[in-house]
């Protein structure tokens, strides 16, 4: 059974002007993606994998083409509920970590969750189990500067599944990371899907990844050359769900 649909884009359209010509980015693009699914957006640097995620998550306003996301219009939607939308119902994580160098691990996910109205009881205690579920209860005063590049990536996800978002999206959330490092991210945000529902879309250009994808699409010069299913057999299944050992990320 298909699960229900998260967000559905049509006829995306995105060009940028670079001196006196333009560059067309997305080339009216369809997309749908599921709740409970991790769809992962796959090409080479520059087919406008990173410019399609912005658009469909609120961040960059497309020239054309219409996004739906949890029934609503998007970029009908005007500046200030636009970026309440995106507060209240969308995770984040990129490949930079963009984690504040003078905040604690727990103080980088409470801020988020007092911003969307939590008490400042309730924001600790949900920020603390946040990093207690990607295996950072040891590190919750640590900053930045005092993790290594797989414990901040952690941060990261901690930050966006504490909100349990409905949509969550990645870019390029492995390219920093050692491949042990990069399994146990790439879990962790499978884990968001399976388990809490959320619609996943991962930009990656990493092949490894697709291991853990229900769906992979690939883009190119602006458009989606192709759109497959991944099925995984029921052992495979279970060890994807199955949690590494997280202590040494």
């Amino acid at each position: 059974m298909t699960n229900p649909t998260a967000i559905e884009a049509r006829g995306l359209y995105k060009r940028f002007k670079t001196g006196r010509s333009h560059i067309e980015v997305l080339k009216r693009v369809d997309f749908v993606a599921n709740h409970g699914e991790v769809t992962m957006v796959m090409g080479p640097s520059g087919s406008g994998k990173s410019t399609l995620v912005a658009a469909l998550s609120g961040l960059m306003r497309p020239d054309e083409g219409t996004v739906r996301a949890l029934s609503q219009d998007i970029w009908g939607l005007r500046s200030g509920k636009l970026d309440r939308f995106r507060l209240d119902h969308c995770g984040f994580i990129f490949q930079g970590f963009n984690l504040f160098s003078a905040l604690t691990a727990l103080q980088q996910v409470e801020i988020v969750l007092k911003y969307q109205g939590y008490s400042r009881k309730d924001a600790r205690e949900r920020a603390a189990n946040a990093l207690m579920e990607v295996g950072l209860e040891a590190k919750l005063n640590q900053r930045p500067s005092e993790l290594s590049g797989g414990e901040k990536q952690r941060v990261a996800i901690a930050r966006a599944i504490a909100k349990d978002p409905q949509l969550m999206f990645a870019d390029e959330p492995t390219s920093a990371l050692d491949g042990e490092n990069g399994q146990v991210v790439i879990k962790l945000i499978q884990r968001a899907a399976k388990q809490f529902g959320a619609a996943v879309i991962c930009v990656t250009h990493d092949p490894r990844l697709e291991a853990y994808a229900d769906r992979v699409i690939h883009l190119e010069d602006g458009l989606i050359t192709d759109d497959r299913r991944v099925i995984h057999s029921p052992a495979a299944d279970l060890d994807h769900h199955r949690q590494p050992a997280l202590a040494g990320a």
